[in-house]
């Protein structure tokens, strides 16, 4: 009886551990989770698209066309745009082509300018 106890548990535990996915997956909150694997680029400008889009968070990951993987925190100063006018984080969807211009700050990406192509 303990033995079948004790590997009831164990696969239970197995299953729950194996079914968790630490890529971006929402929360009961309706908020996300983060991507564990980004990646960190040179200042410039990139094509992608928003992998992700939390509004709580002022947060997107854009994914560029080579594969990477950027995690962008928007602050006052990151302007965002659409055909030429501002517009509001609300804007961005998920799946939306990106233009993004971005500063390295050695361990984060810093974005400067965000244009919505779509």
């Amino acid at each position: 009886m303990k033995k079948s106890v004790l590997l009831s548990v164990l696969f239970t535990t197995a299953t729950v551990l194996c079914s968790c996915d630490m890529r971006k997956s929402k929360d009961k909150d309706g908020g996300t989770a983060e991507i564990e694997n980004t990646d960190l680029v040179a200042s410039g400008t990139y094509d992608g698209k928003a992998k992700e889009v939390d509004a709580e968070e002022q947060e997107i990951y854009v994914e560029t066309a080579d594969g990477k993987v950027l995690e962008l925190y928007f602050d006052n100063a990151t302007r965002l745009t659409k055909g030429g006018k501002t517009v509001a984080f609300t804007e961005l969807r998920k799946g939306s082509k990106l233009k993004v211009t971005i500063e390295n700050n050695g361990n984060s990406l810093k974005p400067v300018e965000v244009v919505i192509l779509d």
